[in-house]
């Protein structure tokens, strides 16, 4: 019995930033779990195949191409899945963009405004958006991928980790505003996980093996070990979870819970 609250059969989840990384592990892994799969990021293409492989798996699939940082962009993408599906349970805030590397002393405005934009902002405007549906099916869960940059400053990536510590503020305000209508808002921290958007870290020797030599598991993560507990904070499991922020770093030390 326990089991079956992990099952996510009948539901609808949206993933943005699906189109590969850990957005493409996650939209694959809550198919697996049952759900019908939603995924969005700016080029259509690269969805397209994620979503290909989501149909391969029996469930049903749809690829949108969207701005995060664009609230037209937004607001079409959310009418659209309500349209094709008629309701929305789960979704994964993922969209993000790549760090900045350099020191605030010497950053620009427009470096700001844009990470900002999209790894703040677009939460923020994603979930507003989602929650409309949530309310009036009176149960919805939401996951936004922080960092374990938003938990501590990581140097050299100064607006990166502002950031994502906004956007775990921004998870305990909506859990706390939105629990009234059994919307559950919780996140995940990732600490470096093997993608596109950190090769500049693991494909450094020395940046490298200062990171696996500060975690109790001696290695970075890959994407696929980001999906457990994304489904369970998605799923009836975590039913009495909200306003959380749940490290995945590999135990790397310094990290707060």
């Amino acid at each position: 019995m326990f089991m079956s609250q992990f099952s996510l059969d009948g539901r609808v989840a949206i993933v943005t930033g699906g189109s590969r990384g850990i957005g493409k592990a996650i939209a694959v892994g809550l198919a697996e779990a049952g759900a019908d799969i939603v995924v969005a990021s700016r080029k259509l293409p690269d969805l397209e195949a994620v979503a290909n492989e989501i149909s391969s798996l029996g469930r049903r699939s749809l690829a949108v191409a969207a701005h995060m940082g664009k609230t037209e962009d937004i607001q079409n993408l959310v009418a659209r899945v309500n349209q094709e599906f008629g309701r929305i349970d789960i979704l994964v805030n993922n969209a993000g963009t790549s760090p900045i590397f350099g020191w605030l002393l010497d950053a620009e405005e427009r470096a700001w405004d844009h990470i900002m934009n999209v790894n703040l902002k677009g939460y923020f405007l994603m979930a507003q958006a989602v929650a409309k549906t949530m309310i009036a099916q009176k149960k919805g869960a939401i996951v936004n991928v922080a960092s374990v940059a938003g938990l501590r400053p990581e140097r050299g990536v100064g607006f990166y980790s502002i950031s994502k510590a906004g956007v775990i503020m921004l998870t305990k305000v909506l859990a706390a505003e939105w629990g009234r209508y059994s919307i559950r808002v919780n996140a995940i921290a990732p600490g470096v996980i093997r993608t596109r958007l950190t090769q500049p870290i693991w494909g450094n020797p020395d940046y490298l093996k200062r990171v696996t030599e500060s975690s109790a598991l001696g290695r970075i993560g890959e994407p696929e070990e980001i999906v457990g507990a994304v489904l369970y904070l998605a799923s009836d499991a975590s039913s009495y979870v909200s306003g959380q922020t749940f490290a995945l770093d590999g135990g790397e030390a310094g990290a707060a819970g």
